[in-house]
Formats: C-alpha cells, sequence, structure tokens
C-alpha cells in the first residue's frame, strides 16, 4: 500500500521543507506504519560533500552493552577510514546513538571512498549528496522527524515514504527512499511491485551496481542513476524505465535540481499532482498536499504512462 510525496519550490528555496514534508507524511501514515523516510535537497555548499550513515539497525540498541560498545568502534573505524582516503571533515553531527551526519571535503574517487566505508561490519551509508540528505527510520513521520531535527530545512525540493512493509523485512535497511549508489543526490520513492527485479538487478550486479536491500523499489534508484551516468537525461531515463521495468508502480525520483514523477501504463498505483507557478505538490492521496494547502485547491491524477520532470 505505501505513501509516497514530493514538492518542489520552482522559484527558490522553502525555509522549512522538511516540515512542509513532514505534514504531507503523517498525512499519508494510514498508507504505511512501518517506517519512514526523507530526501531532502538543500543548497549546496562549494568543495563539500553531505555523509549520512549508519552503524546499526533501531532494533538493536536494546539488545545490550556490547551493541553501544560496537557503535562507538563502528564510527571510529569510520573516522579512521576517512581520515586514510584523504577526506577531510569540517562538520559532524550525531542524530540518533546509531545515525550519523558529515560534512567533508574529498576530491578522490567517490566510489573507493564508499566502498572502504561499508567494508566495515555495521556501517551502511544512506547517502552521500551535495544537496541531497536522506533520513530513514522506524516510525511515523513526526517521530522521525523530531529524532533528526528535521524541522527548519531550508531547500528547494523533496521527497518521502511512509512504508508497509510486504516482501522485505521491517528495519532501515529496507525503508525507502533509496538513494543510488555511487552517484551524487539521485534517490527515489516507489510504491508498487516490480516482477522482474531479480533479472534486472542480476543485469546492473553484474555491471559493478551494488543493492544494500531486498527491497524491488532500490533498482528504480540503480537503474535511472546509471542512465543518468550514461549521459541520459533525467526524462528520457523515466520514459524509458516505463518499458523496461515490469510491474505495476508509480515512483519519484529527485536529483540535484530537479523531481520527477512515472506511472506504469496500467495505472494501477494512485497520484494527486497539485501545480501551481510557483510549487508542485504531489502524493499518494490528496489529503496529504492538502496538509500544507488547507485551502481550496485544483488537484488531478495522472495518466497511465505519463511521466513529468520538473526544476528547481
Amino acid at each position: 500500500m505505501c505513501g509516497i510525496a514530493g514538492l518542489i519550490w520552482k522559484g527558490g528555496a522553502s525555509s522549512d521543507i522538511g516540515t512542509e514534508m513532514t505534514q504531507m507524511l503523517q498525512a499519508l501514515k494510514h498508507r504505511g506504519p512501518d517506517s519512514t523516510g526523507f530526501a531532502l535537497y538543500g543548497k549546496a555548499e562549494e568543495g563539500v560533500q553531505v555523509l549520512r550513515f549508519k552503524v546499526a539497525e533501531q532494533e538493536e540498541m536494546s539488545t545490550g552493552f556490547d551493541i553501544h560498545k560496537q557503535v562507538v568502534e563502528r564510527r571510529a573505524a569510520v573516522d579512521t577510514r576517512l581520515k586514510e582516503l584523504g577526506a577531510e571533515v569540517t562538520a559532524e553531527e550525531q542524530a540518533t546513538e546509531y545515525a550519523f551526519r558529515y560534512h567533508f571535503k574529498f576530491s578522490g574517487d567517490l566510489k573507493r571512498l564508499i566502498d572502504f566505508l561499508e567494508d566495515i561490519d555495521g556501517v551502511e551509508i544512506l547517502s552521500v549528496g551535495k544537496a541531497l540528505e536522506l533520513i530513514k527510520d522506524m516510525g511515523d513521520a513526526t517521530v522521525v522527524s523530531e529524532q533528526y531535527g528535521i524541522k527548519g530545512f531550508v531547500g528547494t525540493h523533496a521527497i518521502g515514504h511512509t512504508r508497509m512493509a510486504t516482501e522485505s523485512d521491517v528495519d532501515i535497511r529496507s525503508a525507502h527512499p533509496y538513494w543510488a549508489y555511487p552517484f551524487n543526490d539521485v534517490s527515489v520513492v516507489h510504491n508498487g511491485q516490480l516482477t522482474n527485479y531479480w533479472t534486472m538487478r542480476r543485469d546492473l550486479e553484474r555491471r559493478g551496481h551494488r543493492f544494500v536491500s531486498n527491497c524491488d523499489s532500490e533498482l528504480i534508484a540503480v537503474y535511472i542513476a546509471d542512465a543518468i551516468d550514461q549521459g541520459e537525461e533525467l526524462e528520457g531515463a523515466m520514459r524509458r524505465s516505463i518499458n523496461v521495468i515490469d510491474g505495476v508502480f508509480t515512483y519519484l525520483v529527485a536529483t540535484s535540481d530537479q523531481l520527477g514523477m512515472a506511472k506504469d501504463v496500467m495505472s494501477a498505483k494512485p497520484m494527486v499532482l497539485y501545480e501551481s507557478d510557483e510549487f508542485v505538490g504531489l502524493a499518494s492521496e490528496e489529503v496529504a498536499i492538502r496538509s500544507i494547502f488547507p485551502r481550496e485547491i485544483d488537484t488531478w491524477d495522472p495518466y497511465q504512462g505519463e511521466v513529468k520532470v520538473w526544476a528547481a
């Protein structure tokens, strides 16, 4: 069932896109009680990237002293390996006992750096980006937003997801959004089911792409990022995905300066859209858009097989 939402300010940044996305996702809580995730796009700082990573799952933290010791050791190992490869950490923040946010400068091979960090047992990179910050955890939108201090986030666009687990685990690893490793700033949320997931995943893995979960939605992120990496425009990659990916799906994809929406040819999964001269809001249900526009607005449902892309 799941709920997805996206918003983009065409003319500039919102002073609190974090609260706006929180309100939209909280309105979709009934569609997915297992986890909530945000992909927020802020202003890039010249030469600086933002790293979001975790060193344990939420449920592990109640298992005893040993896991707390491992958390400390894993974070120390991340610090050591960043330094070994020449990355300069300029700011760091502990969001939870097990999740961290670093700003860093690095001129080397980003894929090598990420692989080196994830080779540490228990460490998972959630996102690396110049504009993107990806946050996801167990709980509803309000819980996750307060836990990670999302209120007050200044940004141009965002996508989010409330998850009802159907075919993969209930944990942070299986929650949306998905960042497309090792590509800067590409993230995806998805509602639906992909029937050729394993065939496409094996093909992408043979070409060197990595997957961190068994959730079919991650495939879309990797597929789109791979196409962009090969020189394809976002809209073209999305249009091609309609014919290549089998199943029923509606998905949202974001890059550093764009937000896109795609629906499969059967149009089996819902999507409602509102657009003005300054703003675009999309969600699985109209109630999410009305949570930030509590007045009369005109919305519509995109057609089957439709792809739309907006720029910030």
